[in-house]
């Protein structure tokens, strides 16, 4: 196997995206968040095409598979070329669930406290 062809595991995930910085695909892989065939894999595990890996971020629960190895990070048109995700559907789901229901603790626009005109109109309207 040529020298070119090894890629860590920490490297990858990086390249295609995933995780911001190495550093933090590294955390990830040392804490057990990503797995491959089930048990945790190390950020030094060689990565193959044809593997696949579940990989847990911040936003989702990832399921991907290995379409071609990436060694340098690139935009992400480019990186989304070199893996497929095939997260489940349920996932899916649950993420645009909690997307539509996230509450940032805003009010939303012309709802809720009255503007300053409105509460002239309404201090006029009783009498104030």
């Amino acid at each position: 196997m040529p020298e070119k062809e090894k890629l860590r595991l920490d490297k990858y995930l990086w390249a295609i995206r995933l995780f911001k910085t190495r550093t933090m695909a590294a955390a990830a892989c040392d804490s057990g968040k990503v797995k491959y065939e089930g048990s945790a894999a190390k950020a030094a595990k060689q990565v193959h095409v044809g593997d696949e890996y579940e990989v847990k971020t911040e936003a989702k629960r990832w399921r991907i598979k290995v379409t071609g190895l990436l060694h340098n990070r690139v935009q992400y048109a480019e990186a989304i070329k070199f893996y497929i995700d095939i997260t489940p559907e349920e996932e899916i789901k649950r993420i645009e669930y909690q997307a539509a229901t996230f509450h940032t603790g805003k009010r939303r626009s012309k709802i809720g406290r009255p503007t300053k005109k409105e509460r002239r109109d309404l201090d006029d309207f009783i009498g104030d």
